[in-house]
């Protein structure tokens, strides 16, 4: 009998423990949690309502290179690399189901980091989850970051690379060889995604000297990180010399620049050679800003020229350069305007008003075009882009009322800013993902041209810099290690036993 009633016992004391243990786990995570399914059943709302990829400018351009596996000229070709592993599928519905993951997945990853290290601060169970899925909801929930994961874009790829490699830096206190080696991989491959990778490699060498309390202690996961990212660079580059014959990223990154001083360039003040003549800017069309009209339209000079933008991009380079030296004032004052764009409370139309049309989900059902269906029938066997009401409409109405504005980012990097020097505990590790957000907004701007898809990256990494810098700090007592006292019973059960 008495061992009939202690096996009960212990049996109810086991399920107890259970029951215990998956609350905390509900207290500690249930938050994110709801938040995650919410943003899982809007990603499949827009599913259900664009049954096909959403296409942009550049899409083409990806899935040619996919097809043929052959990179691109004019951007780097690692997206679509991505689009031939997915090819097999032959269909738009498993990318932009890809894409939707790639983007919960970047929300998942700030919630961890954000959590691991509010955890450390022995605060109630729930403080840490809550703190995280703040920081997580940009992500998330934003409309206009849906919508680019159902875009034939590399902007999703992209901005996941970035994070991780941020998150990977970040996990501990103190990063090792083998973290930086592994960050450092990522940059790699986002810079073979993204030309705009390649600068922030250096934003990561100067964090990493920042940190570290000498030269020495900096040198080792400094180098980690550089090698790491030249393997993936340099493989890149050698698939594009096989290809093209050039040991390059692309053959086009100065046209970009080019583009950046059609804004400003004066040849009565640069008074450029005569075979360099043709480049200086005319007036562009109405609405159209002067990068874009100066490379996408047919006042582009490059429709002029054999080979086009490979064809103009060393004198177009030169051109570029002769601007920016002979006008520095100009030059900065565009940078700094369009770099300002970023934190606008209403979004205005630019860079032209087709290319801001394409980031809001459309209301009518539209055929593919004949460079469309080129490569799109060959990859998915698909031949238009349908609308499905309600749902559609569902996801149009979400898009007009929630999202980040400008003013909102510009709010979460000054916090993050004056957390920094508020604040006694560690601000070395805000820096980093600070430093990367200002960074994606900086270089575009300096290099190209504002689009608004250039700002949607360095958001998740502007909220990571705010939320990192008002975490609470760790208590001085703290008489029961976390994991002895996380495995403790509850008292209900001690008595029980």
């Amino acid at each position: 009998m008495d061992h009939a009633v202690t096996s009960h016992t212990a049996a109810y004391s086991r399920a107890d423990l259970v029951v215990h243990r998956m609350w905390k786990l509900a207290v500690a995570h249930g938050l994110f949690g709801t938040a995650l399914l919410l943003a899982l059943g809007l990603r499949v709302l827009a599913i259900a309502g664009y049954p096909t990829a959403l296409w942009f400018g550049d899409s083409v351009g990806y899935l040619r290179s996919a097809l043929h596996l052959e990179p691109s000229p004019t951007r780097p070709s690692g997206y679509s690399v991505m689009l031939r592993v997915l090819e097999p599928f032959h269909s738009f519905v498993a990318v932009v189901t890809v894409q939707h993951l790639i983007g919960l997945a970047t929300g998942v990853m700030l919630y961890a980091l954000v959590w691991r290290h509010a955890r450390a601060a022995k605060r109630r169970a729930w403080v840490p989850g809550a703190l995280g899925t703040a920081v997580a909801l940009p992500v998330l929930f934003d409309a206009y970051q849906i919508e680019l994961e159902h875009l034939l874009l590399s902007d999703t790829l992209f901005t996941f690379l970035v994070v991780a490699a941020v998150v990977v830096l970040l996990w501990r206190p103190n990063p090792t060889w083998r973290a930086a080696a592994f960050a450092g991989a990522l940059l790699g491959l986002a810079s073979a995604t993204r030309a705009i990778g390649l600068p922030l490699l250096a934003v990561v060498l100067l964090w990493l000297f920042l940190r570290r309390k000498g030269f020495r202690d900096a040198i080792v996961p400094a180098v980690a990180v550089a090698v790491a990212f030249a393997i993936p660079v340099g493989l890149y580059m050698t698939w594009y010399h096989r290809a093209h014959g050039e040991f390059a990223m692309t053959e086009t990154e100065k046209t970009f620049l080019y583009g950046r001083t059609a804004d400003f360039a004066d040849c009565s003040i640069i008074k450029p050679r005569p075979e360099l003549q043709g480049f200086c800017p005319r007036t562009s069309p109405k609405n159209v800003s002067p990068p874009y009209a100066a490379l996408w339209t047919d006042q582009s000079p490059f429709a002029r020229i054999g080979g086009g933008k490979v064809g103009g991009n060393e004198k177009a380079g030169e051109f570029a350069i002769a601007a920016i030296r002979a006008q520095p004032d100009d030059y900065a004052r565009v940078v700094l305007r369009d770099t300002l764009r970023a934190f606008y409370l209403q979004r205005t139309v630019h860079p032209s008003p087709w290319t801001f049309q394409k980031y809001e989900f459309p209301a009518k059902e539209q055929s593919l075009s004949k460079r469309q269906a080129k490569v799109a029938s060959p990859y998915a066997r698909t031949d238009g882009r349908p609308v499905a009401e309600p749902y559609a409409g569902w996801m149009r109405t979400y898009q007009d009322w929630v999202h980040l504005p400008g003013i909102g980012l510009g709010a979460l990097l000054l916090a993050a800013a004056t957390g920094v020097v508020l604040r006694r505990g560690p601000r070395r590790r805000v820096l980093l993902p600070w430093m990367m957000s200002a960074a994606l907004l900086v270089v575009p701007a300096a290099t190209a041209d504002f689009d608004y898809r250039y700002v949607l990256p360095a958001v998740p990494l502007g909220a990571l810099a705010a939320g990192l810098a008002y975490l609470p700090g760790r208590r001085a007592n703290r008489p029961v290690p976390e994991r002895k006292a996380a495995e403790r019973p509850p008292p209900a059960l001690v008595e029980a036993r």
